[in-house]
């Protein structure tokens, strides 16, 4: 009586079944350990991404967009500005602009010329007093909340200062997203 094997009388028992599986075995878990393995090293740079943006710190660039006297109170102005950084290679790109509202005295609110929905050029309306954005219909009330459309939330705000009657937002972080609401 044979178990299956050709070269076995049939007094070996289970042992050339057993020595199989276990090598069988053997291979899976050193199989499986490798692709672990390469899954977590290719997760690395994944999980850097992930993460490094919490532990960046960006530093203040103050840009100047005029004196406050040529902000009358009560009226929204665009005001346009060369970004931090930029390059002459950058040319027209390097440009950007913002709306700038003065309340009176020293107080102001600067917002991206950009909607909150898609990032398109707003465009204020003096007769309204509105911001609307010509690609989807969002409409922004005077003080950048959301009045209706598609955006999610307001106009984005520049943190701002006053120095020796000029008024400064903060280029180094730009307003988007990232931004709390």
């Amino acid at each position: 009586m044979t178990n299956g094997c050709e070269n076995c009388k049939g007094d070996c028992g289970d042992a050339g079944k057993s020595s199989r599986s276990t090598r069988r075995g053997a291979l899976f878990i050193m199989g499986a350990g490798l692709m672990g393995l390469g899954s977590a090293v290719a997760a690395i740079p994944l999980v850097g991404a992930l993460i490094a943006p919490g532990f960046r710190r960006y530093p203040n660039v103050w840009i100047d967009i005029g004196a406050v006297r040529d902000y009358p109170a009560g009226e929204t102005r665009l005001a346009q500005f060369t970004l931090p950084g930029a390059s002459p290679n950058d040319g027209e790109t390097a440009k950007t602009a913002a709306w700038v509202r003065s309340m009176g005295g020293d107080k102001f609110m600067v917002f991206a010329v950009n909607c909150a929905h898609l990032g398109c050029p707003v465009k204020w309306f003096q007769q309204s007093r509105l911001f609307m954005c010509p690609c989807h219909g969002g409409v922004y009330y005077e003080d950048g909340s959301r009045a209706s459309g598609p955006p999610p939330r307001g106009l984005f705000e520049y943190h701002i200062k006053i120095e020796q009657g000029r008024l400064l937002v903060d280029g180094g972080r730009m307003p988007g997203l990232q931004e709390s609401v």
